[in-house]
């Protein structure tokens, strides 16, 4: 909804990322108006439209939905092998050529996936890939975040806090004794466990972390994960 995305903006947070399959555009928009230009906006095109023609539908419609002029950074939500990626890609690039899109990204993509997507570019860099990462899962650190790393693109984490396994203690979590020590952590540092595990994924190099919340109180917790950092 609204609220919390004011005040998430209001706490400092800049970046608000949804999708067309989300179903929240709407909502996104009515949270930045007359403040658009605070904001960067994240929005995906659905791996199921991933046609020349489906991502410029695609596209006019967020625009739409979001009440912008243009969208920040446009991704490809998950890939999809049936549609050949420079198809894809010649879409996204004629979004960048046309002013609607300012940077062009992807959403779960493999190493080898990414790049063959860079691959498919003719005039624009991929600037983002957004994956799962957290403290519990962190499979990407053997090979994508090396090669993200070198090659300049952001990795936006989703699901940071582990769909709360992160936040609520030993009892939901698979590695009571990694809480165990989260908690001595956030003792030390006077933060809470949420707060910590989200400084954690920011304090990788080149990753960003777009915790999700629909209540305002999480919202404020999870802005001051960020202006702090921990040791290592």
């Amino acid at each position: 909804g609204v609220e919390p995305l004011r005040l998430a903006i209001e706490s400092g947070a800049s970046l608000i990322d949804t999708a067309e399959a989300y179903g929240t555009e709407n909502a996104v928009g009515q949270a930045v108006k007359n403040i658009r230009d605070r904001v960067f906006i994240a929005t995906k095109v659905s791996g199921s439209h991933l046609r020349h023609d489906e991502v410029l539908k695609a596209a006019d419609a967020s625009l739409r939905k979001l009440d912008t002029a243009y969208i920040d950074l446009y991704q490809i939500h998950w890939p999809n092998s049936l549609v050949p990626i420079h198809e894809t890609m010649r879409a996204m690039e004629e979004l960048v050529d046309r002013g609607l899109v300012r940077h062009i990204g992807v959403s779960n993509f493999s190493t080898i996936e990414l790049r063959e997507a860079q691959a498919a570019m003719s005039k624009y860099p991929i600037v983002s890939n957004q994956v799962l990462y957290n403290l519990n899962r962190r499979q990407i650190e053997a090979e994508l975040i090396p090669y993200c790393q070198a090659n300049r693109i952001t990795i936006i984490a989703y699901t940071p806090l582990d769909s709360g396994h992160l936040t609520k203690g030993s009892a939901l979590s698979s590695h009571p004794e990694r809480i165990e020590v989260m908690e001595l952590v956030a003792a030390q540092t006077q933060k809470t466990l949420a707060q910590v595990a989200l400084n954690w994924c920011i304090s990788q190099p080149g990753v960003i972390a777009i915790p999700k919340s629909d209540r305002t109180a999480r919202v404020a917790e999870n802005c001051q994960a960020s202006g702090w950092r921990l040791s290592p």
